[in-house]
């Protein structure tokens, strides 16, 4: 009982030493790009994405924003699963704008690039590309092979959709 016991644990740090050690080759930046087809102006997506204000009211994973400088640079900490502080880097309104992550003290940061352009039909294509770092080796074979690096911009799409209907 003991041997098998051994051996579990034996097999389970070895694995970990695996995970940490793909991570480590894994390159610390990314870039992950998601496109979506809203049902609304560009004007009334870009106020969407704008009103930081407003986050908690349709985005599932923020229960609370706090208005840090209402700019500019806007900058603000969004309360949730994680406690993050962002800074719009660029606007561009209605067309474009640029988010980023200014907390140092995270495992991963990085930039959000928005780009909207209007359809027939009066609609709007969104482009989202993050330009991501993680920094931390097991948190980089996660994001990579576990979760995916567009698992937050594919959230944050199907809550936007939601909230423009």
């Amino acid at each position: 009982m003991l041997r098998i016991a051994i051996l579990i644990a034996g097999v389970l740090v070895g694995l970990v030493l695996l995970i940490v050690l793909v991570g480590y080759a894994l390159p610390v930046a990314h870039v992950a790009t998601r496109e979506a087809q809203l049902a609304a102006p560009p004007e009334r997506v870009f106020a969407a994405l704008r009103e930081v204000e407003k986050f908690p009211a349709w985005r599932s994973d923020v229960k609370a924003v706090e208005l840090l400088a209402a700019g500019p640079p806007v900058r603000w900490r969004e309360r949730g699963d994680n406690d993050i502080t962002f800074e719009m880097e660029s606007v561009d309104a209605p067309r474009r704008m640029v988010t980023r992550i200014v907390d140092r003290s995270l495992p991963f940061g990085g930039s959000w690039t928005y780009e909207l352009s209007p359809q027939q039909g009066g609609g709007t294509r969104l482009v989202i590309t993050e330009n991501g770092e993680v920094y931390n080796p097991l948190f980089r074979f996660v994001s990579r092979f576990v979760m995916g690096h567009t698992a937050t911009i594919d959230k944050y799409i199907a809550d936007l959709t939601r909230h423009l209907r």
